[in-house]
């Protein structure tokens, strides 16, 4: 059932986004500022959308085998 509205965005943290990606927060913050992972400043910190984090990943996916 849908009401016609768009779903709420997810933003997370850098922190969280290291901790699902398993890689450290510098190395977060230097995707972003590569401009390799889209972001928005609050302030001094970053937000990165869920719907972000999952495009860089299947862009870099890749199938072995």
């Amino acid at each position: 059932m849908t009401n016609g509205k768009t779903p709420p965005l997810k933003f997370m943290t850098v922190g969280e986004v290291a901790d699902l990606m398993r890689v450290s927060s510098m190395t977060v913050y230097r995707l972003i500022k590569a401009g390799d992972l889209r972001a928005v400043q609050v302030g001094k910190s970053y937000r990165i959308r869920e719907e972000d984090i999952n495009s860089f990943i299947a862009s870099r996916y890749n199938q072995t085998g």
